[in-house]
């Protein structure tokens, strides 16, 4: 029984992902965005319960993979397509298909660069032997909790300054081509499996997470971003020390 348990969480991730897809067609992006949310608590909860149970399973990586390509590949696409949809029209309808340049159409596909590369980034982890306890490229959850994140802090945010950024089209295409390529870039990032408590192993860790709580504290919705960065550098200078040593 207890070799279910984890297949079944990561199959409330898969859910999520999809039911935030729903909500974005239906133009409820905040929700859609709490859904993403959900979706990477579940992910975080299968591998654990997969670990303390020690039932791991082919089956259950595959699984875990098939829900991410949902729910941090195309969930996040449809929310970012959203926010491009504004950036380029306002908030009004999409017009049609006919009063659409072929630049407008480029700008609305960018958007799906990242479910793509993630798909690609999920099957390079499935294969790479090198990721057992560290990350290739950034990791889809933390990717789509970026730029969901962004949707969150146009919302919590009134500065002119802030929301112009956000919601400007060339600003928006860049952020999506430079994060959906750290998806599959060669860099290795750390992750947050503790094999033990212990300080002298887990130093990066507890580094990033006692920062994340600061940021939190400090920063409200805008944190979230602002720690994806945060592990972004942490990890090019765990990367430099080890060459280091």
């Amino acid at each position: 029984m207890k070799r279910h348990i984890p297949n079944t969480i990561t199959s409330l991730n898969l859910l999520s992902g999809c039911l935030s897809i729903l909500l974005s067609f239906e133009g409820y992006i905040l929700a859609a965005v709490y859904l993403i949310f959900f979706a990477a608590i579940f992910d975080f909860l299968d591998g654990m319960t997969a670990r303390l149970l020690k039932v791991y399973s082919t089956l259950g990586k595959e699984l875990d993979s098939l829900a991410d390509v949902i729910s941090f590949g195309a969930a996040p696409a449809f929310i970012v397509f959203q926010m491009m949809k504004t950036a380029l029209y306002g908030t009004g309808q999409l017009p049609f298909y006919e009063y659409i340049s072929a630049q407008e159409y480029l700008f609305l596909l960018i958007p799906f660069l990242i479910p793509v590369l993630s798909a690609v980034r999920l099957a390079k982890f499935n294969l790479d032997e090198r990721q057992a306890d560290s990350f290739i490229g950034l990791p889809t959850p933390a990717n789509a909790l970026f730029f969901v994140s962004l949707f969150i802090v146009t919302l919590t945010n009134s500065n002119a300054f802030v929301l112009n950024l956000f919601y400007n089209k060339y600003f928006l295409a860049i952020l999506i081509v430079i994060f959906s390529l750290l998806l599959v870039a060669e860099f290795p990032m750390f992750s947050l499996k503790f094999k033990n408590l212990g300080l002298r192993d887990n130093k990066i860790r507890y580094l990033f997470i006692g920062l994340s709580v600061i940021l939190l504290i400090l920063l409200h919705s805008i944190a979230v971003p602002v720690i994806i960065i945060l592990y972004l550098i942490l990890s090019a200078i765990n990367n430099w020390i080890f060459k280091l040593n």
